[in-house]
């Protein structure tokens, strides 16, 4: 007879009271019945991915003197800020403890001090995470400088905070360890990026010394708004885009056919994949657009 899985977030200390022994958990997740949320906390694998589920699952790590911060913080905020390689484990969950506390020991969170005012904090279905603008900031000095700016811009997306509302607040961070890199960032920030690898790319053309391109741009077909391009610059007819692999599945045909219509009329189409931010990857591409931005580079000598 199957074990009937609570249906909601659970640990394993409320497994020994429903007399569901370890072993049996270890089984389901091998089984792929149930599946982790974060560390030390479970749901039934049929379960949605909900902020509600997330905010729940979190709520069973924590402490009610914790504030849930950094990725995990801004996982609640509905921006994913791991990086690929730990989607295969489970994080810990990151949480702060409030003024006068000591800082948790809980197995699977996170913990540490730091020092928050009020409105810093907000409360999501009963736990106490940083804000969308200060999860944003911490990472944007923690995070490596790509990743740091991938949160910053997905956070503006989603939260509407500007760049103004970054700068303004930047003189918190004054001695802050990751600072420079802060400062350096948040001028960049442009809401209308719609994903990480766009803000990846946008941070790469800004790097070079090249001019900003505008994201996302319609071309219009006889007056009528048809194709949309991640990142292009109108005058010069040129335009880069990012191609996901789950963003762009079961897309190709379209694509081919949308970029084969603006090259015939007279577009310089620059696409990227997943391996094109490092090495002589991206030194191509960047090499590609310096030279269809400027048609005397490839004669001059450097």
């Amino acid at each position: 007879m199957g074990i009937q899985w609570p249906g909601q977030p659970f640990t394993r200390g409320e497994l020994d009271v429903l007399g569901i022994p370890p072993s049996r958990l270890r089984r389901a997740l091998r089984a792929a019945e149930v599946r982790p949320v974060v560390r030390g906390v479970f749901v039934p694998a049929h379960l949605d991915d909900t902020l509600d589920l997330r905010i729940a699952s979190v709520a069973k790590a924590v402490r009610p003197h914790q504030v849930v911060t950094d990725r995990t913080a801004a996982w609640l905020h509905g921006v994913d800020a791991h990086v690929y390689a730990e989607h295969d484990g489970v994080p810990a969950v990151e949480v702060c403890a409030l003024r006068w506390h000591a800082p948790t020991k809980v197995e699977g969170v996170d913990g540490r001090t730091r020092d928050l005012r009020p409105e810093d904090v907000m409360m999501l279905g009963g736990v106490r995470v940083t804000t969308p603008l200060r999860t944003a900031l911490d990472l944007g000095c923690c995070l490596r400088r790509r990743e740091a700016f991938g949160v910053l811009v997905m956070m503006a997306r989603l939260h509407g905070i500007s760049a103004t509302e970054y700068e303004r607040t930047l003189g918190r961070y004054r001695r802050r360890r990751g600072v420079v890199q802060l400062r350096e960032l948040v001028g960049s920030v442009d809401p209308r990026l719609e994903s990480h690898r766009e803000a990846w790319v946008l941070l790469a053309i800004v790097d070079a010394g090249l001019p900003l391109p505008e994201p996302q741009v319609w071309v219009e077909i006889g007056g009528v708004p048809t194709y949309r391009l991640d990142l292009a610059y109108r005058r010069r007819r040129v335009c880069v885009e990012y191609d996901g692999a789950e963003a762009h599945a079961g897309r190709q045909a379209y694509d081919e056919e949308r970029r084969g219509w603006l090259r015939d009329h007279g577009w310089t189409v620059i696409v990227l994949h997943e391996g094109d931010f490092s090495g002589e990857a991206l030194d191509r591409w960047l090499r590609e657009l310096r030279a269809a931005l400027d048609p005397t580079y490839t004669n001059r000598r450097w």
